[in-house]
């Protein structure tokens, strides 16, 4: 059938409908949707949605969840009573998933709104259908309840992503054919690759400009114009799964071989600080990296507590918290740019601070061949998943980050790791007032 018969039906038919039937029409998602929006009829398991930032991947997701829920005959062929949603952390599935301008709430008329119960982590539906809130930072929390269906959001992001992946595998078991929609930014991580080849995965691919008509003019022209083309942006905005570096200090299928549970009896421990140039929104971000030392003497990255785009009183208090949080030894700062003016305003946050100044005196690729060596020879291991710590690690190539960007997160972890595990012969002794 060709286009243009395909069209005169379709005006044959809308002009037979009353207009409140043409606006019931125009509110269904199908209609609605893009094509790859709408997961296809099939015996597929997973349904992995793809996509750059703002392509609709959280509508999407949500709309299928209402599908499932409700008992549309277009998703499934009945209600589906007990649903998984999972998220990164407990504010990223309410302030998205649920919450968001296109999340569970939003989406669905006033006659048809879930119920959203805050203290029991609850989304509860008119006929008795119920979605619980689980994150991937608490992944024995799915332990023991069941399901049969699941929403994945940001997987790409998720901090104990293979534990908690695996424990929801466990718990869907409700149902004739339990199955789950994984909505995310593609990182190569070594489970999304693992999904992608399982033949049950159904794939959508789906970039920000397809969406454009529901983002802002202002967002296309800054964003897109800045990035599209680099690495970044074909992540990002395309949705393309980015593959290492070739000429990058680390690679990510390594760095899955050096996770660990959180070490006990750490012999020491540093929150290594590098100072952003400047304050305000345009800033680089302060990277702050914690990291300690094993008895058997290898080194242990403990936390990413990186923070963006923030004022000098906003990351030191962000520093001294971590120092204080981890019961450290000793703050280790960069202080090329900013000199004493750097351990002046940590002081002004906790005056008895035990400071360490280190002044770079070589490049950034030479400061990390070292510590990329220690990586190398097993000396170094991650309590956790540290995925934009990881992501600047396996895009640092000799003329820096394929974005241009300060890789402030490395540069942090850089200081830490030298300063535990490379000898201190060269360093300054702690500066006390």
């Amino acid at each position: 059938m060709s286009q243009l018969v395909k069209r005169n039906a379709t005006r044959k038919f809308l002009a037979k409908l009353s207009n409140e039937d043409v606006e019931k029409l125009a509110r269904l998602w199908p209609v609605r949707a893009g094509h790859k929006q709408y997961a296809i009829p099939g015996s597929w398991t997973n349904w992995l949605m793809l996509g750059g930032r703002g392509a609709g991947k959280t509508r999407a997701g949500a709309e299928w969840v209402r599908g499932m829920a409700s008992g549309d005959r277009m998703f499934t062929k009945g209600p589906v009573g007990r649903i998984a949603l999972i998220g990164e952390t407990y504010a990223a599935v309410r302030d998205v998933m649920i919450e968001g301008e296109s999340g569970l709430l939003a989406i669905h008329p006033d006659r048809e709104r879930p119920k959203w119960i805050s203290s029991k982590r609850q989304l509860v539906w008119n006929n008795g259908a119920v979605a619980q809130v689980f994150t991937s930072e608490e992944p024995d929390g799915l332990r023991g309840p069941q399901f049969a269906a699941a929403w994945c959001d940001e997987l790409a992001k998720w901090n104990n992503v293979e534990e908690t992946w695996n424990m929801l595998q466990f718990a869907l078991r409700l149902g004739d054919y339990p199955r789950q929609v994984i909505t995310t930014t593609p990182r190569p991580i070594g489970l999304l690759k693992k999904i992608i080849k399982d033949d049950r995965t159904l794939i959508s691919h789906s970039t920000t400009a397809e969406n454009r008509h529901n983002l802002a003019k202002g967002f296309l022209e800054r964003i897109v114009g800045e990035y599209e083309g680099t690495r970044l942006g074909r992540q990002e905005l395309n949705g393309e799964l980015i593959e290492d570096r070739v000429d990058a200090l680390w690679k990510r299928q390594d760095l899955e071989l050096v996770r660990i549970n959180l070490p006990a009896n750490l012999r020491r421990i540093v929150v290594a600080v590098d100072p952003p140039i400047s304050a305000g929104i345009k800033s680089d971000a302060c990277g702050i990296v914690v990291a300690g030392l094993m008895a058997d003497g290898r080194a242990c990255v403990l936390e990413d507590a990186t923070l963006a785009k923030a004022s000098p009183h906003a990351w030191a208090s962000r520093v001294v918290a971590a120092y204080h949080r981890w019961h450290a030894d000793a703050v280790v700062a960069e202080t090329n740019q900013g000199g004493d003016m750097v351990e002046t305003i940590l002081r002004s946050i906790d005056p008895t601070l035990p400071v360490r100044q280190v002044r770079a005196t070589r490049g950034k690729w030479l400061r990390a061949e070292p510590v990329a060596a220690l990586y190398e020879r097993g000396q170094v291991a991650h309590a956790g998943a540290f995925a934009e710590l990881e992501d600047q690690m396996c895009d640092f190539g000799p003329a820096g980050l394929s974005s241009g960007r300060s890789p402030d997160r490395l540069d942090a972890l850089v200081w830490a790791l030298t300063h535990l595990m490379l000898g201190r012969s060269s360093e300054p002794k702690v500066r006390t007032t």
